[in-house]
């Protein structure tokens, strides 16, 4: 486990579709600790949930794990995690810094551990995911965000766009980006003060500010999406996942 790596879990109990939502049982155990499990079985760092509901706080400690508590009115789970760095590392050791979204709970943590690699280039800002579209209603689907980047190595991009529409356009794969971030801590640091940029409001995806302001984000290409939980058919997915294991 890496002394300069820290891995962030921002989760709230604000879900409308999805009520208390990380607190949900799956195969006996809350959501929240499935994750919380997965990011420990990386081994890439320490792990902290941030959160600003006592509950979920309290389900994290009973399970062994780290939590630190927030405010509630953080605009984005980026303020969340930021605000959190600071509690959980005060002493700036954590150079790197991992946002994994709370609702993950079938996340592979080999795919956890592939969203540092880019950040072994000096260039890199922010790393994060994508997996190749398989299925060709994704392909038009707005809900599916698509990676528009170049490649700089195998299964590697360096991002250009992140947008909802089908892109890029001709033959070639498309690419279903995967919302996990690596963060350098000074990137962080700099993308939670940039205010949201015009391109971020259009298409409501957050990671375009960080291109709006020339930073640069790096791709790592893994084999599958892990199931991000938001409805009863989704949680219905993962507890079928999760119980044949």
């Amino acid at each position: 486990m890496a002394d300069d790596v820290l891995i962030l879990i921002p989760a709230r109990m604000a879900a409308t579709r999805l009520p208390n939502k990380p607190l949900l049982d799956i195969a006996g155990q809350p959501m929240i600790v499935h994750v919380l499990r997965r990011a420990e079985a990386s081994g890439v760092g320490a792990v902290v949930v941030a959160t600003d509901a006592p509950e979920i706080a309290g389900v994290v400690e009973k399970a062994g794990g780290r939590a630190v508590m927030t405010r509630a009115d953080h605009p984005s789970g980026s303020d969340r995690i930021f605000e959190a760095l600071g509690k959980a590392d005060p002493q700036g050791r954590a150079r790197i810094i991992v946002n994994v979204q709370g609702d993950l709970p079938t996340l592979e943590p080999a795919d956890l551990k592939a969203s540092l690699l880019p950040l072994k280039d000096s260039a890199v800002d922010i790393a994060t995911l994508a997996a190749e579209i398989a299925k060709p209603e994704e392909r038009t689907n707005p809900n599916v965000v698509k990676v528009v980047g170049s490649p700089v190595a195998p299964d590697r991009l360096r991002a250009l766009y992140f947008t909802r529409a089908t892109a890029p356009w001709g033959d070639g794969p498309l690419f279903h980006h995967i919302g996990l971030y690596a963060y350098r801590r000074d990137a962080l640091a700099k993308f939670v003060a940039l205010p949201p940029s015009p391109l971020e409001k259009r298409e409501k995806l957050e990671q375009l500010r960080a291109l709006e302001a020339g930073m640069r984000i790096d791709v790592s290409i893994v084999k599958s999406v892990p199931l991000g939980v938001d409805t009863t058919h989704d949680l219905d997915a993962a507890r079928a996942i999760l119980t044949g294991r």
